[in-house]
């Protein structure tokens, strides 16, 4: 008997001891000194880029401070009205909450220009293993958010809960408060939102977020005349997780 089983026992040893999962922790700025010219790194993360009196911001949130932000939303598991996070849902196997959409936080602040103008929806994301993220626009997330509601009929179709469109409608509402808006930043004025990315995959570890021609002159018909393009980067620890709870980073 010990003779057949030594066999298995050896190959569910094998499986144990080489299974893992991928992790993946906090996005952080890289140093100062490597983000470029007319940049600046503060404590909490934030890169900005500042011209005169123009300052570019760029900050990535964490689903722990986006369910801080949205706690109100953040508490119905799998119907968390959160639109940026699965709220407090958590994978049966690992005890984890995936990941939804990987955000940033933008703010521009124009006490230089008449008007500044840039585009979230070219916004744009490039990593260093060569994978491109867009941002996603509001939309985008409308439609990805219908899929939900049974059928795509608001919730009125037979054996759909009946407060399925209002859970659809009150995220968007959401994302229509926080998200950039797409218009301009005249003078003595801030804008501040959430910029929105499809998760990023286990394999990036270094990011650039791309925030291409922002204008900054306007000819007397309204036209563009000079612009800038401003990039900030950003990095994270990746590895593998083992079934003994042991952590190995695969980027170091």
């Amino acid at each position: 008997m010990l003779k057949y089983c030594t066999p298995l026992l050896l190959v569910g040893m094998f499986f144990s001891s080489c299974s893992y999962r991928y992790y993946a922790e906090d996005l952080k700025p890289i140093s100062e000194a490597e983000q470029g010219a007319n940049k600046t790194v503060a404590d909490d993360g934030t890169v900005s880029y500042r011209h005169a009196r123009l300052e570019i911001s760029v900050r990535p949130m964490t689903d722990a401070e986006l369910n801080r932000q949205f706690s109100a939303y953040s508490n119905d598991g799998p119907n968390s009205r959160n639109p940026y996070t699965f709220g407090n849902s958590t994978h049966f196997r690992t005890g984890d909450t995936p990941q939804r959409f990987t955000v940033f936080r933008m703010y521009v602040s124009n006490y230089e220009y008449p008007k500044v103008y840039l585009d979230p929806k070219k916004v744009y994301i490039t990593t260093s293993n060569g994978r491109k993220y867009y941002a996603l626009r509001r939309e985008q997330l409308f439609i990805y958010y219908r899929r939900y509601v049974g059928g795509g009929t608001g919730g009125d179709a037979p054996g759909t809960p009946g407060n399925d469109r209002y859970i659809w409608q009150e995220r968007d509402g959401i994302l229509q408060r926080t998200m950039f808006p797409d218009e301009a930043v005249f003078s003595a004025q801030e804008n501040e939102g959430f910029l929105v990315f499809k998760p990023l995959a286990p394999d990036v570890d270094e990011l650039t977020v791309h925030i291409p021609n922002v204008v900054v002159r306007f000819d007397y018909k309204g036209d563009p005349i000079e612009d800038v393009d401003v990039e900030m980067h950003f990095e994270r620890e990746i590895g593998r997780i083992y079934p003994d709870g042991r952590k190995m980073a695969t980027n170091k």
